[in-house]
């Protein structure tokens, strides 16, 4: 459910940060496991929070991808809490491609239903089946199928 307060105050605090370094390569993000933390939260979650109903929202999805995958590569996310982790892999959930679907439902699958396994599982059916995430496709300009459009009206639009 939107929160105008919490995009409002995200914002403020993020906006700059977001668009002044969203250009540059996932390397300069991987010193260590909490850069590579911070820099997947501010290319995966803020965007979502500050661009909703936006092809924006989801523009920085590659560059959070890419460095999440080099952080679990690394093995980094043993040094973060599972909370962090579950937010670490978390591009991996939201993207389209069938493999980042599959790493992502393993993943969460180790870190279990307090860490978005069910999540991640409703993800991954919704690319295996769609081969995209319904939900998105007005704000990216595509048309949906029947069975797409039934799928989001029965909730399935994170």
């Amino acid at each position: 459910m939107p929160d105008s307060r919490v995009d409002a105050a995200l914002r403020r605090r993020f906006a700059r940060e977001l668009t002044a370094l969203a250009g540059r390569p996932p390397a300069d993000f991987l010193d260590d496991p909490h850069t590579a933390l911070a820099a997947v939260l501010l290319f995966d979650q803020v965007p979502r929070n500050l661009f909703r109903k936006s092809p924006r929202a989801f523009a920085y999805d590659p560059l959070a991808r890419a460095i999440a995958k080099a952080a679990l590569d690394r093995g980094w996310d043993r040094a973060l809490t599972a909370r962090q982790r579950q937010f670490l892999a978390m591009p991996l959930m939201h993207s389209e491609r069938i493999a980042d679907q599959r790493r992502s439902l393993a993943y969460f699958a180790r870190l279990g239903p307090r860490f978005g396994w069910p999540f991640a599982r409703a993800h991954y059916r919704m690319i295996a089946r769609f081969g995209r995430f319904p939900h998105r496709n007005a704000v990216l300009g595509r048309t949906s199928s029947a069975a797409e459009r039934k799928a989001v009206e029965q909730g399935f639009a994170w």
